[in-house]
């Protein structure tokens, strides 16, 4: 019956499209679509005292960040808004106070005038300190605005000087304030601090980290990360789970993303009609340096608490990120009224994690979660196992004690006849 809904849908779907090719003026008159919003891009150049170093190709740090940028000027695609902000490029002095302030943006971003981008890059001259958290944090609101892909770009040749303003855990606020802003960082010098903190950035908001020692190398990265901000993209959604299922949000099929603190449980909800499968899944992030032996759970239970189905995994060690899913078919209803029929269950879904950490590490905001809820038509094969709800366990072990009782009475009754041919004989 689903189906048939669905191929009538689709097909008011193909009248209203022929409707629209053949009246244009009056399909879009009215309630047209809302133009896609233009991804955006923020280039954020280190251009502190460090970056006169020669040790790229045989020229400075800076002059390899000049020629990258302006092949990547060059090469921008159309549709994309490309801003570039500086840090360190204009406080040459001592006082960490002003030294810490030091960035500003270089060109606007919007439409790019090629030109006027290349001639305000030529300006640059290796200067000052290297407040890359301040950056970042200057970078996110150049980016303000619009439901666009949205991509920051830092390359930088060092460590973050203006500590205590972490700019890994600038990251972490960006990415806990869920306006899909991602950081990627380049780095122009293959130090394990440097590398340590760059990567840090980049995982916190599900970004790359690049280790580029040569002007080809950093050119190509850079244009492919534009590249691919241009790229359609599936976003998630920011969302927020509850302390308990009936409070918990109620999610429609799509991807979305929340914040879990160590330890914690978080509930959400989700509407499955009879002979739909829900299939959910969910990856949690450890951005951060975590303890030993850790796991994470994906539970579907009823409203009244009854567990349906789980998913879940474990391990010990370094990770990035722990994934574990279920699957839950929705029987077909048996009886003859059709609201009874179409009725929708709640399925509540439970996201735990047992993850813990060092007393130095500090647990707020909390870890990337990314759930993905997909309902689709459940399966109509009999040799699909999960069609049955064997996964669910009451059928399995009904199965299963039926074949112990049947193959009991077999083994008595060839036991029984073996001893009368013995004692005949």
């Amino acid at each position: 019956m689903i189906t048939r809904k669905r191929l009538a849908a689709r097909a008011c779907g193909l009248l209203a499209a022929l409707a629209v090719g053949l009246f244009p003026a009056s399909a879009t008159a009215a309630d047209g679509p809302t133009a896609k919003e233009p991804p955006k891009v923020d280039l954020v150049l280190d251009v502190s005292g460090s970056m006169r170093a020669n040790d790229i190709d045989g020229q400075s740090r800076m002059a390899a960040a000049k020629q990258a940028f302006n092949e990547v000027i060059d090469s921008v695609p159309d549709e994309v808004r490309l801003g570039i902000r500086t840090l360190g490029a204009t406080y040459p002095g001592e006082d960490k106070a002003l030294g810490c302030k030091d960035t500003k943006q270089l060109y606007p971003v919007g439409p790019l005038n090629r030109t006027e981008a290349k001639t305000a890059v030529a300006t640059l001259a290796p200067t000052g300190w290297t407040p890359i958290g301040p950056a970042l944090l200057a970078a996110a609101q150049d980016l303000d605005g619009g439901d666009g892909t949205k991509r920051i770009v830092l390359i930088t040749d060092g460590e973050d000087t203006c500590a205590p303003l972490d700019p890994c855990e600038v990251a972490r606020d960006i990415a806990a304030k869920g306006i899909h802003l991602v950081i990627d960082t380049l780095g122009l010098v293959p130090d394990a601090k440097i590398r340590a903190q760059l990567t840090c950035i980049a995982e916190a908001t599900g970004g790359t980290y690049t280790s580029v020692q040569h002007t080809a190398e950093l050119s190509s990265r850079v244009k492919q990360l534009v590249d691919r901000a241009a790229e359609p993209v599936v976003n998630p959604v920011a969302t927020e789970g509850a302390k308990q299922c009936a409070n918990a949000p109620r999610l429609k099929p799509g991807l979305y993303s929340d914040r879990e603190t160590f330890g914690e449980h978080r509930w959400y909800r989700v509407d499955v009609r009879p002979g739909q499968e829900l299939r959910a899944s969910v990856s949690l992030a450890a951005d951060r340096a975590v303890n030993n032996d850790y796991g994470v759970l994906l539970r579907a239970t009823t409203v009244h608490g009854r567990e349906i189905v789980r998913g879940s995994e474990a391990g010990d060690g370094r990770t990035d990120v722990l994934s574990t899913g279920l699957r839950y078919p929705k029987a077909e209803a048996g009886g003859t009224d059709g609201a009874a029929e179409d009725a929708a269950e709640t399925v509540c879904l439970q996201v735990s994690n047992s993850f813990s950490a060092p007393a130095s590490v500090k647990t707020t905001p909390g870890m990337p979660v990314e759930l993905t809820i997909d309902v689709v038509d459940g399966p109509d094969e009999a040799s699909d196992a999960a069609a049955f709800g064997l996964g669910r366990g009451w059928w399995l072990l009904a199965v299963l004690a039926l074949a112990g009782l049947a193959a009991g009475v077999v083994w008595g009754w060839i036991s029984r006849w073996r001893i009368s041919v013995w004692r005949t004989n």
